[in-house]
């Protein structure tokens, strides 16, 4: 990991915006950024910013946009929140565990919010700038070994395939710009926390500094992409 941030696909004084700000890798996203000298401002925003944004409250998901419309264009913009468990909400053993109210939770907070977000964030977005997503290893299909955790594992994989999707239509659009679907790996964080593999969580800070040096690696022929935070392409 580099001591001091400087991504360089990035214009000298870009913007950034960080969605999900207040998680672990949100947070980290937020702290190397305003670390990089060529970043004059990092805007954040979740359910406790203003302007508010909450993946369940759609609405405020566009007016979010439409308030920030006036600092636009952003070079870069970082969705970091997700769903795995709460109260109520725990990854599926088997399929007779599978709950619709969960079920629906889950696909708001990974795949449907997520949704919104390209539809009214895109727009905001640099001609030469990145957007990614973080997706997860086991929303992929093709790794798919161990079974279980359904919810997870298909929003996911309908994210992956709402940021391809969304990416040949920004292709069209700004063929010099990137949309990108990221695995973190294990962090460490409420959400890794309960599991098993959370002993060889990496540092927040770390996961996000990968993250950030492999956005700054991928150009726009990469847009689309679903890539691991080591650079590894994974499968669909």
């Amino acid at each position: 990991m580099r001591e001091t941030l400087s991504l360089q696909s990035m214009d000298d004084g870009y913007r950034a915006l960080v969605i999900g700000a207040s998680g672990a890798l949100g947070t980290a996203f937020c702290e190397l950024l305003r670390e990089d000298p060529r970043c004059i401002a990092v805007r954040e925003l979740g359910r406790g910013s203003l302007p508010r944004l909450d993946l369940e409250d759609p609405p405020t998901i566009a007016q979010a946009a439409a308030e920030l419309s006036v600092e636009a264009p952003y070079q870069l913009i970082l969705h970091s929140a997700g769903l795995l468990h709460r109260s109520g909400v725990q990854p599926e053993k088997c399929l007779a565990a599978i709950e619709a109210d969960a079920l629906q939770a889950v696909f708001q907070v990974n795949a449907i919010g997520p949704a919104l977000l390209l539809r009214h964030f895109l727009p905001l977005l640099h001609a030469r700038g990145a957007m990614a997503l973080l997706s997860a290893k086991v929303g992929s299909i093709g790794d798919n070994r161990l079974g279980g955790w359904y919810a997870y594992r298909a929003s996911k994989a309908a994210l992956n395939m709402l940021v391809k999707t969304a990416a040949i239509e920004l292709a069209r659009q700004r063929p010099q710009a990137r949309l990108l679907s990221l695995h973190p790996g294990t962090v460490i964080s409420k959400l890794s926390e309960p599991f098993r593999g959370a002993a060889l969580a990496r540092p927040a800070r770390q996961a996000a500094a990968d993250l950030l040096d492999l956005i700054d690696c991928l150009g726009p022929a990469e847009s689309g992409g679903f890539f691991a935070y080591d650079g590894e392409r994974l499968p669909w």
